[in-house]
């Protein structure tokens, strides 16, 4: 890949754990085996890998419910949640899902206002499609897109009734920022520019034949930006992402999702200026952010729910085979298809007093079908064994000294609660064993990457 100036390289070591954290930053974090083979590429060969990859393939079992059956994601409750999950679990092209979850949070539409699932997977694979080609196409896509013209009432925009909600957010949220570039004057010449789409109401199917009816879009002239037009729908967009603003939202906006500080002015006029001079495509910008030191040797990002879910599962191999994803994920704060507002999750509440409870609970009904039986099965009755077997059993995380520390004189102190009579020694032993692998789970570790 050509060095980009002003943005600076990674030039430290690239062995497994430094994959790792790409793959948890680009994607859902490795299976077993993934952290080693793209650590042989070499930087520049996994970011090229990720950002271009091959085609598609879902590595693992079909997913199912609790009883076996297929998933029903365009009609049962919480199985479009499964059904996306399941593919951030099995696909062989994490960054493509990974970036689809962007889009999804930046232009954050929920089922809630949508109630229609089959609509929802649509705009989904939308993002699947087109997130790593040009912005400026997406946002297009998305303009004129069903459940985005539901959600934010593009459809109800019409000449004779113009609604301000779609121009409203294109701007604040998706394009320029709040109060950056625009006026009261710009998002009402914006709805005026935005009608024209309509769509019909069946009884039985619910709302369909979405289009684009010129004879309820306002033909006039509007003023937007300072400029003069009968502009239409395309122009909304084209005027947004050509506005001077729009490059320094964008890159600061696509940073945060992989990086948890903001990058410094060089690198943001820097990427600033590729991102323009690239014709607005994201994939140059997304490579060179991947490839950037910040992202390798600055602080840890704490994941999602979702990503934090999917990354277990895949650690272990385990594919979907319950619902309860659904409304654990729910609990930790982030059920796919319905993000809480437009505005997308706010992710300072990834890790807070309301979603902990939530995480503990996914990373027990990760580990409870690999339970073993204090009646049964036994392990050995030393501390530094057992950490080491509940180690592998997560394929080997690294993990800071001050962790292994605590849990090793977890272990040790359960198994001399044990001493005291002979008929402890193995079940305790096995139970500790059951609780490491629960506590690995949900260490900092394996909370943030």
């Amino acid at each position: 890949m050509p060095q980009v100036p002003g943005v600076a390289v990674y030039r430290g070591r690239f062995g497994a754990a430094e994959a790792e954290r790409l793959l948890w930053r680009a994607g859902f974090g490795p299976r077993r085996g993934e952290a080693e083979k793209l650590a042989r590429l070499g930087l520049e060969g996994a970011v090229h890998h990720l950002v271009s990859p091959s085609r598609e393939k879902l590595v693992g079992p079909e997913p199912h419910d609790d009883k076996g059956k297929p998933l029903a994601p365009f009609d049962a409750w919480g199985h479009d949640h499964l059904w996306w999950l399941d593919r951030m679990v099995r696909t062989s092209r994490p960054l493509v899902e990974r970036m689809a979850l962007v889009w999804h949070d930046w232009f954050a539409t929920s089922n809630a206002g949508v109630d229609s699932q089959r609509l929802m997977l649509g705009q989904n694979q939308l993002f699947r499609e087109h997130g790593l080609g040009s912005f400026r196409e997406l946002f297009q896509r998305v303009t004129a897109d069903p459940a985005m013209l539901l959600w934010l009432n593009g459809s109800d925009n019409s000449r004779y009734s113009p609604n301000e909600n779609y121009a409203r957010e294109m701007m604040e949220l998706f394009s320029l920022g709040a109060d950056r570039g625009y006026h009261e004057t710009d998002v009402r010449q914006q709805a005026r520019a935005l009608t024209g789409f309509r769509n019909d109401w069946r009884p039985s199917a619910g709302p369909v034949n979405f289009r684009y009816d010129p004879r309820y879009h306002d033909s006039g002239t509007k003023r937007v930006f300072g400029h003069s037009g009968a502009f239409t729908w395309k122009d909304s967009v084209r005027l947004c992402v050509s506005h001077p603003d729009h490059a320094s939202f964008f890159v600061a906006k696509l940073w945060s999702y992989f990086v948890p500080t903001p990058p410094d002015r060089q690198t943001q006029s820097a990427l600033e200026r590729l991102y323009v001079r690239s014709g607005h495509e994201v994939r140059p910008v997304l490579a060179a952010i991947l490839r950037h030191p910040t992202l390798h040797r600055g602080p840890r990002m704490i994941k999602s729910p979702v990503l934090y879910t999917a990354g277990l599962l895949r650690r272990i191999g385990r594919g979907i085979d319950t619902t309860a994803w659904v409304w654990l994920d729910a609990m930790a704060g982030q059920q796919l298809f319905n993000p809480p507002n437009v505005a997308g999750w706010d992710d300072t509440r990834w890790l807070d007093t309301a979603t902990w409870r939530g995480r503990w609970w996914i990373a027990q009904y990760v580990v409870n079908p690999y339970a073993l039986d204090p009646d049964k099965a036994s392990q050995p009755a030393d501390a530094d064994h057992l950490l080491e077997r509940a180690l592998a059993f997560w394929r080997g995380p690294v993990l800071e000294v001050q962790t292994h520390t605590a849990l090793r004189t977890f272990a040790r102190n359960a198994l001399a609660d044990a001493k005291s009579a002979t008929w402890k020694r193995r079940p305790y032993a096995v139970m500790t064993q059951n609780a490491l692998r629960h506590l690995i789970a949900v260490s900092p570790e394996l909370q943030a990457a």
